[in-house]
């Protein structure tokens, strides 16, 4: 099978169900934003982080083996963004969690979230022009040169979508959802493979530039240089980097 986006999850996806699990605090927002829904189509929904128990979601996914780590009894319809197999207007809101990035088509994929919603449009994503607030571009400004590419400008959703309400959300210290600004003041976990392997970027990097960048990390760690530079970031309850909830009434 060809891969439905940019990054391929029949290969690269094993385990994104143990490390990307939703984390409530950024969930509370995004379903409040829902309103009063109570049909929610989620496209690209993965393991089905963020998707609400208490309406009812129709889930979206191509990837088999993303379907195959969703919970019991929540099945997803094998289908893309850009091609969505459903009436216009069938569902009172539509969700699109850190997914819009991945997409062949993103004019199209959001022309179709759009249709497919009588109601809110939901995409929690980046804003590309502040990645480079985690530290790790320090390290691996590479890594974040590559995710820049990646993420449509908060602009450009904008004009797919139309008005939208755009709000900077918070990162907790905690966070459960193990994407790369979720570990800033957890910097060890990047030196764990299975870790990265749960965040796409990785693999667009090359092998030699992670391993230096790492390397890096490794030792400013174990001399204490980078907590000299950063060690505050471990007891601070929040980051405000580059998540963003993109809100299309």
């Amino acid at each position: 099978m060809r891969p439905a986006g940019d990054f391929d999850y029949e290969r690269g996806g094993t385990g994104y169900a143990e490390r990307r699990r939703t984390d409530p605090r950024i969930a509370a927002r995004v379903h409040a934003a829902l309103g009063t829904a109570r049909t929610v189509l989620n496209v690209g929904a993965g393991a089905g982080s963020y998707e609400p128990a208490d309406r009812r979601v129709i889930a979206v996914e191509p990837s088999a083996a993303m379907r195959a780590q969703r919970p019991a009894g929540r099945p997803a319809i094998g289908a893309v963004a850009e091609w969505l197999p459903f009436a216009s207007a069938a569902f009172d809101a539509a969700m699109a969690m850190m997914t819009v990035h991945q997409w062949t088509n993103l004019d199209r994929g959001l022309h179709e979230l759009r249709r497919v919603s009588r109601g809110p449009v939901l995409i929690l994503t980046f804003d590309p022009d502040q990645l480079d607030r985690l530290w790790l571009a320090d390290y691996l400004p590479e890594l974040i040169a590559g995710e820049r590419r990646r993420f449509p400008s908060l602009d450009r959703l904008a004009a797919a979508l139309g008005p939208c309400r755009i709000t900077e959300l918070a990162i907790p210290l905690d966070c459960t959802d193990g994407f790369l600004e979720a570990y800033y003041g957890r910097p060890e976990a990047f030196g764990d493979p299975a870790v990265r392997r749960s965040q796409s970027s990785w693999s667009f990097l090359d092998p030699a530039v992670r391993d230096r960048g790492l390397a890096r990390l490794a030792a400013d760690l174990a001399s204490g240089d980078w907590d000299r530079r950063y060690g505050r970031l471990r007891g601070q309850p929040e980051f405000a980097g580059a998540l963003r909830l993109v809100v299309s009434e």
